[in-house]
C-alpha cells in the first residue's frame, strides 16, 4: 500500500448549495447582531432594577431630570418595536432550525442556537490505550495491530511487506476511544495476493467494526461512510483533524494500478465514529 498523501481537495458540494449556505450563513450573522443588541438592552433593564440588599442604607436620591414616560402599545394598541423585533428574531431562528434538520448544514452560529438545537447521540469516551486486534464480522477480519509511525518522507509508516496480514496504528495520533481520529492503515495485496485491508471497499455505513485494546477493552466503532480519493486530494481536514468525538479511519489502497511509487492511484478510506465499548 502507498502511503496516504495530502493535497487539493476536491469540491464535493454543487455551486448552488455553497451559495445558499453563504446566504444562510450572513442571516445566521444578521440574527445573532439582532440578538447580541437585545441582549445588552435586557442586561441594562435589569442592572438598572436591582434593589438595595441593605435595609439600613436609606434610599439614593432621585436623579434630577425630565419625569419618565412609561412606553405604551403602539398606535391602535398593538404592539410596540421591541416586541415585533423579538418575534421576528425568533421566526427567524425557527426557520433556520428547520433548514438545518432538512439540509443538514450548520447555519446558525453557535452561541445563539444553544439550547435549541438536539443534543448529539451520546458516546463513550476511553483513556489512552493502544490497539492490540481488529475485528470487522461484516467482511471477516481478524487481525493483530502494531504501532506504525512518521515514515521518512513525513507520511504515514505503513507496516513491512512481511506483515501484509497485520494492520498499522499511527502512534502519533489518538488511541482508538479517544477524542479525535485513530488511525489504522493497512495493506490492500501483494505480489503473493490479498492483504489485511483488500476487503475493506466492501463495508458500508451501519456496519461495526471493533478494536481490541491493550487494557482489555473492546471499542466498538460504526462506519460512517467509506469514500475513495486521489492520493494527491486527500482531505486533510476531514481525515486527520475531526475531533468533535472519538473516530476511527481505517486507510488502504484502491482505484488503479499506476506503479512505481505510488501502486495504486487512490486511497480508500473509512470513516467511523465510536458508540460503545465494552469489556
Amino acid at each position: 500500500m502507498a502511503r496516504p498523501t495530502a493535497g487539493r481537495r476536491r469540491p464535493d458540494r454543487s455551486t448552488f448549495r455553497t451559495a445558499a449556505r453563504s446566504t444562510l450563513r450572513a442571516s445566521g450573522r444578521f440574527a445573532a447582531k439582532t440578538s447580541r443588541r437585545l441582549g445588552r438592552v435586557a442586561r441594562h433593564t435589569l442592572t438598572a432594577g436591582v434593589a438595595t440588599t441593605d435595609p439600613q442604607n436609606a434610599p439614593l436620591p432621585a436623579r434630577p431630570g425630565r419625569p419618565r414616560v412609561r412606553h405604551r402599545l403602539g398606535a391602535g394598541g398593538g404592539p410596540g418595536l421591541p416586541v415585533l423585533l423579538v418575534a421576528g428574531l425568533m421566526v427567524l431562528i425557527v426557520a433556520m432550525l428547520g433548514v438545518e434538520r432538512v439540509t443538514g448544514l450548520s447555519v446558525l452560529p453557535d452561541q445563539l442556537s444553544a439550547g435549541l438545537r438536539p443534543p448529539p447521540k451520546k458516546f463513550p469516551v476511553l483513556p489512552a490505550s493502544r490497539p492490540a486486534e481488529l475485528s470487522i464480522r461484516t467482511i471477516d477480519l481478524r487481525a493483530p495491530v502494531h504501532d506504525v509511525g512518521i515514515a521518512a518522507d513525513g507520511s504515514i509508516g505503513v507496516p513491512d511487506a512481511a506483515r501484509a496480514h497485520e494492520a498499522g496504528w499511527y502512534d502519533q495520533g489518538p488511541t482508538p476511544g479517544q477524542y479525535g481520529p485513530a488511525v489504522i492503515v493497512g495493506h490492500v495485496d501483494t505480489t503473493s495476493g490479498p492483504a489485511v485491508f483488500h476487503d475493506l471497499k466492501e463495508l458500508r455505513a451501519g456496519d461495526r467494526v471493533e478494536v481490541t485494546r491493550e487494557d482489555g477493552t473492546v471499542a466498538v466503532f460504526e462506519v460512517n461512510s467509506v469514500q475513495r480519493f486521489d492520493k494527491n486530494e486527500l482531505p486533510v481536514e476531514e481525515v486527520f483533524r475531526d475531533f468533535s468525538r472519538p473516530n476511527l479511519r481505517l486507510i488502504t489502497c484502491g482505484g488503479r494500478w499506476v506503479g512505481g511509487a505510488t501502486g495504486y492511484a487512490d486511497n480508500v478510506v473509512v470513516f467511523a465514529s465510536l458508540v460503545t465499548a465494552h469489556r
